[in-house]
């Protein structure tokens, strides 16, 4: 049974550790993140961008998909299926998909504009038990062939969107989407304290969470942080494992060229990173 984000990311504000979320493109990768969490005993997030949706024929589909492959794997540790940097209108297609959280991304419009739908999705999440997570400063890099500066958050502005009730606030700390630069300067840490004392006890979410230093990250955490998102670091694990079974010509021996075998290293790859972030959050065992 899929769950709202709400209570899990509540008790983890409490425990001082992170849910992860773990953006998923297809059947094996939901498949291995839903199984290690199980092994684990984690709370999980499973991300879907607008335009993985899409790539995934649909919200519709990919929330059956997940829906069944949850209970025909027997998963019982709590499970959230969450739109990642949604749209005014892609928030309302996954209300009306199924999902159990949603991320109204509203970064990029007017302060005024951002606030009025982020209310009024607030109204429509809070009916139907559905978690909100709102963005206030934009994240850097690349997301579905959006390409953004990013920018740190105004703790302002951040005090403004957090009082209409959101479940979760994304902050721009100095985090990036996609692969971190040799000259990256780092989180901000300056921005993320001034950002908690005026946000209380609301989980924080680290976008871009992949590649940044595992000490980074877990300051983070005992800041505020509850919810870190990860993607690039599966995606290059998976591409290394396919990559090296076809070097290796595994795929010529036999029928190494099955689907099944060609995808299992990958599958494998993507749950030794899921144990590994599950490590550095301190979710295991939490469920």
């Amino acid at each position: 049974m899929l769950v709202s984000a709400t209570e899990m990311l509540k008790k983890a504000v409490e425990g001082h550790y992170a849910v992860a979320q773990f953006n998923i493109n297809n059947l094996e990768w939901t498949k291995s993140v839903l199984l290690e969490c199980e092994a684990l005993k984690t709370p999980v997030i499973l991300g879907v961008s607008e335009g993985a949706g899409k790539y995934m024929t649909g919200f519709k589909t990919v929330a059956a998909m997940v829906k069944a492959m949850d209970e025909s794997l027997g998963i019982t540790v709590p499970v959230a299926l969450h739109l990642d940097h949604g749209s005014y209108e892609g928030a309302k297609a996954c209300i009306e998909a199924g999902f159990t959280s949603i991320m109204f991304d509203g970064s990029s419009l007017p302060l005024e504009e951002n606030i009025a739908k982020t209310k009024e999705l607030i109204a429509i999440c809070r009916e139907k038990g559905i978690s909100l997570e709102a963005e206030v400063g934009g994240i850097g890099g690349e997301e579905d062939g959006v390409v953004s500066t990013g920018e740190c958050a105004d703790p302002e502005e951040c005090k403004q969107v957090n009082d209409l009730g959101v479940d979760m606030l994304a902050c721009g700390i100095g985090n990036i989407h996609g692969k971190y630069p040799d000259n990256w300067e780092g989180l901000q840490f300056q921005v993320l304290e001034k950002i908690k004392a005026v946000t209380g006890n609301t989980p924080l979410v680290l976008h871009g969470g992949s590649g940044i230093p595992d000490e980074q990250i877990k300051k983070a955490i005992d800041m505020g942080v509850a919810k870190v998102n990860v993607n690039t670091e599966c995606q290059l694990v998976f591409a290394a494992a396919t990559r090296k079974y076809i070097e290796e010509g595994k795929d010529l021996e036999g029928k190494g060229y099955d689907p099944r075998k060609l995808l299992a290293p990958g599958a494998q790859a993507i749950r030794d990173e899921v144990k590994d972030r599950v490590a550095v959050f301190g979710s295991a065992g939490k469920a």
